[in-house]
């Protein structure tokens, strides 16, 4: 299948460069790549994206997850909804091809799950957005036909390294080593805390933290990041990220993604498929225009009170399996 590439964003205003390049690929072959920073994000906002965002997800309240039909029960219908329409899948990585983890390097991708996607994707377009560094993600899963979009979008690239890179933005670099290093200091009495330092955030993992302290980790990070206004706070399975606070997140990279890789037709249906609370922006992003699928079950803490704007539910990264085998039919 060839794509075109198109909506690369060039200058913006105030005098920012934005360099950029339209290639021709297959889904095999060499794409693109973006470093998406601060001002990018920015620019891509003004540019419409924003506007796109609100003009496809209808103000639809979020439901309970036990409201989500499973995607599994309802194949002939999802069979039927799909039928006839190409497909761009868009797949979280932790908790969604790979069970979470005690530490994040041990969450590893099964043979099978590399093979079905490897199948997946010479089907139709597969973009793998993680919270992880882009290059670590693009390790562990370790094809070269699939896109990978990392840091919960802030970097995105292709196969075969056809570089777009950021101009500005190298400012977060500096204070996100200064917020880890005062979380360092700040958490330092808390045994099983792990501070990730990433190109684009910080990662303030808590799962080995013991239960009797575990809650009191996201109040100390959220009050050390009361010293660095220009930074953001997100939460995910018992992990705390700090970001840039600048106007983009998965949602925004997956509308971003169909329009730059001409997938933003009427004949093209997007399907999101994650666990964590990040995902949640690209289950809005994509309500009414595409298909999201939540990954959990009620083993999991907080399972009871999650509201989503997914439209169906599978239990765990097996099921996911099982979901995209038949996707890849």
């Amino acid at each position: 299948m060839q794509l075109q590439l198109k909506a690369v964003l060039t200058a913006a205003p105030n005098g920012v460069q934005l360099r950029h390049r339209t290639e021709r690929f297959t889904s095999r072959s060499t794409c693109l790549v973006f470093a998406v920073g601060n001002v990018l994000a920015r620019r891509i906002s003004a540019a419409g994206v924003a506007g796109m965002t609100h003009a496809r997800n209808p103000k639809i309240a979020p439901r309970s997850i036990y409201d989500l039909p499973s995607a599994l029960a309802r194949e002939v219908e999802l069979d039927e909804h799909l039928r006839g329409k190409e497909l761009a899948v868009f797949l979280d990585y932790d908790g969604t091809l790979t069970y979470i983890a005690e530490r994040p390097a041990l969450a590893s991708l099964s043979k099978n799950m590399r093979a079905i996607i490897a199948s997946l994707a010479k089907r139709c377009t597969v973009t793998v957005v993680s919270g992880r560094d882009r290059e670590d993600v693009e390790d562990l899963v370790g094809l070269d036909n699939v896109i990978y979009a990392g840091n919960h979008g802030f970097d995105i690239a292709a196969p075969n390294n056809v570089a777009v890179r950021r101009e500005e933005g190298m400012e977060f670099t500096e204070r996100l080593a200064r917020v880890a290093s005062d979380l360092q200091k700040e958490l330092a009495g808390f045994k099983g805390v792990l501070i990730e330092t990433k190109k684009a955030s910080v990662a303030v993992h808590y799962r080995q933290v013991t239960a009797e302290t575990r809650k009191e980790v996201p109040l100390v990070v959220a009050r050390t990041l009361e010293q660095h206004p220009e930074l953001r706070l997100t939460h995910g399975k018992m992990v705390c990220e700090i970001q840039p606070k600048v106007d983009w997140d998965k949602g925004r990279t997956v509308l971003f993604l169909l329009e730059a890789l001409g997938l933003d037709t009427p004949d093209v249906i997007p399907i999101y498929v994650g666990d964590d609370i990040t995902d949640e922006d690209a289950f809005r992003a994509l309500k009414g225009r595409g298909i999201g699928v939540f990954v959990g079950n009620d083993s999991e803490d907080g399972f009871d009170e999650r509201k989503t704007s997914a439209d169906y539910i599978i239990g765990d990264p097996s099921e996911v399996g099982r979901l995209l085998e038949r996707l890849a039919r």
